[in-house]
């Protein structure tokens, strides 16, 4: 490591003792032998930018400091260490002249003339020209020995035919100021490492911030306070806060000791949220920090979060070509699904529990552009009513007992940029309904316990297995919210009406409850998928898939037959077998009672209207007859009744 301390020796039995003590301590020294004749101040000042510390001594030392800006470190001269020049000197004569700097204290010298019975005449000086004037002095007194600190000065004198002694240091003294010298490059190294860690924080932080002293003077500008305040740092630092103007936002506490935070203020046409902190030290205040957030810069940052909730199971995994089924119903169910996933409205899907409405809501996510977004979703009916609340709406710190330190982000808040789906929709409480309404109409959340809002874009599919309508008009469910959430609605077909589906999702579930179990069925004879077939499903895909698994666990053979699905379908906790014959438990069969045409028909069309709920789209494909037609046919069969 290269060393950042610089001795600037003025003799060389000086320069051997520094390099002795610097080997000897392990305090590596750059050193320079030459005082202040020799232009050693000058050639410290040219290195200055180099060094941590320099060390010298005397007048060197003096003029070193006058020079520079880091830590000076002069080896004293110690009260003996004169004495035992002068006594030396004076082997030579009486006549003893003192050239020493004119800041040295040589009072305790001044006392001891009279006790050692030793005179001496002072030639202070204080620069290089005050030196040569007072050598030409001490000329005029015959028989003289000069006595100082510099080699360079007593060879001046030998020049002008006087004898000379040098005062030498103590190896303490040297030893000291070098132990010192490497503190002070340590701290020194230290405060600018702290210094350099600030300045860096401050200059890529993505606040601006602004700091000001005591007297409200701008002493910190950063880069993203140019940014957002439109003013260059070295035109704000130096100048009043003040002058940065917006109605005294920026104006300095003066002791008042308060913070003021979150002040929302438009500068130059952009939203920004200004806080306003004192700097108190020792109880006493010193300045203003002021910091400066772009809102729009918040929100892309809440934006980036929740987006990298992305990758942490937010994510939608199904695709429509997941969707197995070449059923007419099923098709026509996916092409209208497919033209949903083309906009951001709010979706309506409706049809049994275990029909897959949260496959066509991935679907739908699937192929919009907000793909890359997250697919937050929720089982309204699994949550009581509170719990529910919080889970969608969130809550900040303390909102109740129990509540999770630093609070939590809700649902909708999680989904920003994505699609949320509420599953169960119709199972939401009537207060939850109210806010949920809000929330869907205003796009923008206010957490439980929280006092700001939150504007969120998230999509909304909802899907249900109840008549929303029908619990509208029972006032079991609000009639503005129905409206929201059902601007495109989507009906999924049960089992029962694509039966022809049967075949292709059995063996595409056999295949997967194979993989889960390590069983090895192969297929399903001819007469054991018609048993299939015809039983009803009204558990839809899901009663079918944990079918499946029931199979590949009990099957004893790769080929299943008819006679183990019926007994496994007559231990079914569902099935219903009334054993009338070949019709029995066959759902593509309707019995009506011989009459007239006309009542025959009714009886037809009544029975299929209430097996299929009501759905006009299946019952016209079922009969072959246009939505029309069948309109007609009810209204008779309502007249009917009446």
């Amino acid at each position: 490591m290269k060393s950042r301390i610089l001795f600037v020796s003025t003799y060389p039995e000086l320069t051997a003792m520094a390099g002795e003590i610097s080997d000897k301590l392990g305090i590596p020294l750059n050193i320079h032998e030459g005082g202040i004749m020799r232009d050693g101040h000058i050639f410290a000042k040219e290195r200055e930018k180099e060094l941590d510390v320099i060390i010298s001594c005397g007048a060197t030392a003096a003029a070193i400091k006058e020079m520079v800006s880091i830590p000076v470190v002069s080896v004293e001269t110690g009260t003996v260490d004169f004495l035992n020049a002068l006594i030396k000197a004076r082997e030579y004569g009486d006549r003893i002249g003192l050239v020493s700097y004119k800041n040295e204290r040589l009072e305790d010298l001044e006392g001891l003339k009279s006790v050692l019975n030793i005179d001496f005449i002072d030639f202070p000086y204080s620069n290089k020209e005050e030196l040569e004037a007072r050598m030409e002095d001490a000329l005029a007194f015959e028989k003289l020995t000069v006595v100082s600190m510099g080699n360079c000065i007593i060879e001046v004198a030998a020049k002008k035919g006087l004898k000379g002694v040098l005062i030498n240091h103590s190896r303490r003294s040297v030893e000291q100021a070098i132990i010192a010298a490497r503190n002070i490059s340590h701290l020194g190294r230290r405060e600018k490492e702290r210094a350099e860690r600030l300045k860096a924080v401050i200059d890529y932080s993505g606040e601006g911030i602004v700091a000001a002293d005591k007297n409200g003077v701008i002493t910190t500008f950063n880069p993203a306070a140019e940014k957002i305040l439109g003013i260059n740092a070295a035109e704000a630092v130096g100048r009043p806060a003040g002058v940065l103007g917006k109605e005294g936002c920026f104006d300095v506490f003066y002791g008042e000791r308060r913070q003021d935070l979150g002040r929302l203020i438009n500068i130059n046409n952009t939203q920004i949220i200004l806080n306003k902190v004192p700097i108190i030290v020792d109880s006493e205040q010193v300045g203003t920090v002021f910091t400066l957030q772009e809102v729009s810069r918040i929100q892309k940052l809440e934006h980036k979060v929740r987006k990298e909730l992305y990758t942490k199971g937010l994510v939608a995994r199904y695709r429509f070509e997941d969707i197995i089924g070449e059923s007419s119903v099923i098709k026509e169910a996916i092409i209208k699904a497919q033209k949903f996933g083309r906009t951001s409205t709010t979706v309506l899907i409706e049809g049994e529990t275990g029909t897959g409405k949260e496959l066509f809501a991935q679907s739908i996510h699937n192929i919009s552009s907000r793909r890359k977004g997250p697919f937050v979703a929720i089982n309204c009916a699994a949550l009581p009513e509170n719990l529910l609340e919080s889970e969608l709406f969130g809550y900040e710190e303390g909102a109740f007992t129990g509540a999770k330190k630093g609070g939590k982000p809700g649902l909708f808040e999680l989904a920003h940029g994505g699609t949320i789906f509420l599953d169960e929709i119709s199972q939401i409480s009537p207060r939850l309904q109210s806010r949920l309404l809000r929330v869907i109409q205003e796009k923008e959340v206010l957490r439980i316990g929280g006092e700001y809002i939150l504007n969120i874009d998230a999509r909304v599919i909802s899907a249900t297995n109840h008549n929303l309508y029908e619990l509208v008009q029972k006032g079991e469910f609000r009639e503005d919210l129905f409206f929201r959430i059902n601007v495109l609605n989507l009906k999924v077909p049960p089992l029962r009406a694509r039966r022809e589906d049967i075949p292709l999702l059995a063996g595409y579930l056999l295949k997967n409850a194979n993989h889960r179990h390590n069983t090895h069925i192969t297929d399903i004879t001819d007469g054991g998928m018609e048993l299939l077939k015809r039983y009803n499903w009204p558990g839809n895909v899901r009663e079918l898939e944990s079918f499946a698994e029931k199979m590949v666990i009990l099957a004893e053979q790769p080929v299943i037959d008819q006679y183990f699905v019926r007994q496994l379908l007559s231990a079914h906790a569902v099935y219903k077998d009334t054993g009338t014959g070949k019709n029995a438990d066959r759902d593509d069969v309707i019995e009506v009672s011989v009459g007239s045409l006309r009542d025959m028909e009714l009886q037809l069309i009544e029975t299929i209207s209430s097996r299929y709920r009501g759905d006009k789209q299946l019952i016209s494909g079922k009969l072959g007859i246009s939505r029309t037609t069948l309109w007609k046919k009810l209204k008779e069969l309502e007249a009917e009744d009446q």
